[in-house]
């Protein structure tokens, strides 16, 4: 059976030198008693300056500033806190006191490392977000905001934008959760209709016996158990509006031919009716699934799908505009702590993680995460411990090397993909300089640190 081994102090003062970070011990009084050759490098002082000295001395040397070794003192418990050495490097220092047999303290064993660098991240990250405001173009109804910083986005909204004043049936297609719904309303808000209603109808929400009831409505007396004086139905509600069919792949057949009609002939007739009633409304429709391979299959007509589909609509995935992730968890935290009277900020390695994550749930998903968040942290800070575990396990399962630098190389990512949407859009590095609000140098030298050329500004220079 192997024994523990013992170590001589030689051996331990040699392991505790050999760590990275600064190692401080400390008497009752606040003392110095001792110190790792890591204490040097992070503070700039030697050695035989530090021990011997008190966290009080120290302190008024600028050393550091606050001491946490004076704070435990106080406070008789663990403390952390994020202090500046003399030449004004952030460092985070953890103290631990060490208590006698008597409920006194003994020790302080102090730990330190320099922040400096992540530090300097979030200040990059909230310059990002703070310029995002600008840049993005933030299309707001009542509580909805579509964000479109991505240039795929963008072309969706241009082209949604020139369609809102027609009245073509228009078709959007895309995953569950991209905004297919938004799109649908930003049509109706930007077209002549906008002033009347706009009825949403998700038809894979409805049985299928009361569809036709539902959508058309019923004469009195039509079925057993209806209303004595008859009910309108959706299209009636749409007058003079629009008519959002979603899931509209989940439609039976035989209302197929029916919706077929009132595309056609802008009238139907209600369950029981005899009586032709005239409609005028706009329709728009959208589904998750692959109509064409529908109608391959015989379970969608191949004539309504025409129909339907006369001016097509596709959201990308998120997963296809990371750009839109940052200023997605930024607008959904935003709402969130308004609508919830929080103030919660999300700490930059668990940002990292949420920027790294590939997002399968697209935009809905994004919302629900941040709402669990808002909701389940108790500190006003979103910790990596907060994260939910498949999001945590994703981000452990990156490339090699990306762990301690996951942060740094989503801004990169960001930062890029942000010059390469803003060169698109705007053509020349002075535009993008004024769209961003930096200086065209400070373009210049990060389109150059990304490798990004602008053919536009090389042609103009030969």
């Amino acid at each position: 059976m192997k024994t523990e081994k013992e170590f001589t102090i030689d051996e331990l003062v040699a392991v505790l030198n050999s760590v990275k970070d600064a190692i401080f011990i400390d008497d009752r009084d606040g003392v110095t008693l001792w110190c790792n050759e890591a204490c040097a490098q992070l503070y700039e002082i030697e050695r035989g300056d530090i021990v011997g000295k008190s966290a009080g001395e120290l302190e008024r040397q600028g050393v550091f500033s606050p001491s946490v070794t004076i704070k435990v003192m106080e406070e008789k418990k663990e403390v952390t806190l994020i202090h500046e050495n003399r030449v004004g490097k952030q460092i985070l220092s953890t103290g631990i006191p060490v208590f006698d047999e008597n409920g006194e303290i003994s020790q302080i064993i102090t730990t330190s490392r320099d922040i400096t660098e992540l530090s300097h991240l979030q200040k990059e990250l909230e310059s990002a977000q703070s310029k995002l405001k600008k840049l993005h173009i933030p299309h707001k109804y009542g509580d909805e905001e579509i964000v479109a910083v991505s240039q795929p986005m963008y072309n969706v909204l241009q082209l949604a934008k020139r369609l809102a004043d027609v009245d073509s049936t228009v078709l959007i297609t895309g995953e569950s959760g991209v905004g297919k719904g938004l799109i649908a309303k930003y049509l109706h808000k930007n077209g002549h209709r906008k002033n009347k209603p706009f009825v949403t109808v998700n038809c894979g929400a409805i049985p299928e016996n009361l569809m036709e009831s539902e959508l058309f409505g019923y004469e009195r007396g039509a079925f057993t158990g209806s209303r004595a004086e008859g009910k309108i139905g959706l299209f009636q509600e749409a007058e003079g509006g629009t008519i959002f069919l979603d899931e509209i792949s989940e439609l039976p057949l035989n209302l197929q031919v029916k919706l077929l009609q009132v595309i056609q002939e802008r009238e139907f007739k209600r369950v029981g009716g005899v009586k032709s009633i005239p409609v005028d409304v706009r329709i728009i429709s959208a589904t998750n699934r692959e109509l064409r391979s529908l109608v391959e299959q015989g379970k969608f007509r191949e004539d309504l799908y025409y129909r339907l589909n006369v001016v097509p609509i596709n959201v990308p995935p998120l997963r296809e505009r990371k750009e839109d992730i940052l200023p997605l968890i930024h607008t959904s935290l935003y709402q969130l702590n308004t609508r919830l009277g929080e103030n919660k900020v999300i700490d930059p390695q668990a940002l990292a993680i949420l920027l790294t994550y590939s997002w399968p749930g697209n935009a809905r998903e994004v919302e629900n995460i941040i709402e669990r968040l808002v909701i389940t942290t108790r500190d006003s800070v979103v910790k990596p411990e907060n994260v939910p575990s498949y999001l945590l396990e994703h981000s452990r399962k990156q490339p090699e090397g990306k762990g301690d630098k996951s942060f740094s190389e989503a801004v990169a990512e960001f930062e890029k993909d942000l010059l390469e949407s803003a060169l698109k859009k705007h053509g020349s590095t002075r535009s993008m300089a004024k769209a961003l609000g930096v200086s065209q140098p400070t373009v210049v030298r990060k389109m150059g640190r990304y490798g990004i050329r602008n053919e536009r500004d090389t042609y103009s220079n030969r």
